[in-house]
């Protein structure tokens, strides 16, 4: 029987398209079913560069939300460069998609904001080039913005090697009946052949708020870096999965006191936290967050929504756990952390 969840929480699903059918196919279907409306948007993202001396490059490549009749977001459909196996790095690109690339965050943004994901190739540089007063320059399938000094802005590239394929299901946070939602959109995915790639994973998002407070953030630290092979055994942790890792050195030991919240920056700066890790807390440590969640991204692929919600709702006793002011002891075993959880249940109870 699939548990049900308290907290309002936010899922992300990474799938794979068969060939010939794209991340919009599975938008206009899902439109389609539930009488709403597709909107394409950009998605942001970064891949390592084969320039020399350069070495990533930013990239917006389309995605797509669909809204429901009453304008409310049903889900986005973006893509993700961790998903590779089963793609041909050789393929055309397929008629109609593209990517934008810069060198620069401050010139992504700016030239998502002046570039239309619904439009062509050959327009979706023109936007900014009148911000600069330059010419798109084109280069057999490739279109270049370059400044007065003759410096690469952007590019606008046919997007290759079947990247139309991957979609990773964004949802907005739900608050209720989490199970029926997703099953929403699971269900079409599979009807038109969806499957879960090699390297999937199932991310969650819930509010950050209540796990500012230094004893919570600390707690949850404690959980995830004392607790980490056996929430990766429970949980059934994808060892295919990318960008996951064990919480920085100097983060774990600064838990093992009682820590203040500025030391628990101060601490996480040290290590160099970023978001790919197995949790991801860069949000809960900023006055500024682009979204405040924590972000648990060690659940394993899955097109069903019972699994992912079971695997959830253990995950949501776990974070209720962390919550309550008594610091989480080190341990070790799947037992252990079952104990964890059931303390949290009673709690509840």
């Amino acid at each position: 029987m699939t548990q049900r969840l308290r907290r309002r929480t936010g899922f992300e699903i990474e799938l794979m398209a068969p060939p010939g059918v794209s991340r919009r196919t599975l938008a206009t279907e899902l439109a389609g079913r539930c009488g709403g409306r597709v909107r394409p948007v950009w998605h942001s993202d970064s891949e390592p560069s084969l320039v020399p001396g350069l070495g990533r490059f930013l990239h917006l490549t389309q995605g797509f939300e669909v809204h429901r009749p009453d304008g409310g977001l049903l889900c986005t459909l973006v893509d993700d460069i961790t998903l590779l196996a089963g793609l041909d790095p050789r393929a055309k690109p397929a008629p109609g998609w593209f990517r934008v690339l810069t060198d620069d965050a401050r010139l992504l943004r700016l030239l998502a904001r002046h570039s239309d994901p619904g439009g062509t190739i050959d327009t979706a540089l023109a936007g900014a080039a009148a911000l600069w007063g330059s010419e798109v320059q084109r280069y057999g399938d490739v279109y270049r913005l370059n400044d007065a000094a003759e410096t690469t802005i952007a590019l606008a590239a046919p997007l290759g090697g079947e990247r139309e394929r991957p979609c990773e299901i964004i949802t907005p946070p739900l608050t209720h009946d989490h199970a029926e939602l997703l099953e929403e959109l699971l269900g079409p995915a599979r009807e038109l052949g969806f499957t879960v790639p090699s390297e999937a994973a199932v991310h969650l998002h819930v509010d950050g708020a209540p796990f500012r407070a230094p004893h919570a953030l600390a707690n949850l630290v404690r959980l995830f870096a004392y607790w980490r092979e056996s929430l990766r055994a429970v949980l059934h942790t994808n060892p295919a999965c990318r960008r996951l890792a064990p919480l920085p050195g100097p983060l774990v030991a600064a838990v093992q006191g009682l820590p203040s919240y500025d030391e628990l920056c101060a601490a996480a700066t040290e290590g160099e936290l970023t978001k790919y890790f197995d949790v991801n807390l860069t949000q809960l440590l900023t006055d500024t967050p682009i979204r405040d969640t924590v972000e648990i991204r060690i659940l394993p692929g899955a097109i069903g929504a019972g699994p992912i919600v079971d695997r959830a709702a253990l995950v949501e006793l776990l974070l209720d756990r962390c919550l309550d002011p008594e610091p989480i002891p080190p341990g070790d075993g799947v037992d252990g952390l079952l104990e964890l959880a059931a303390e949290a249940l009673a709690e509840r109870a």
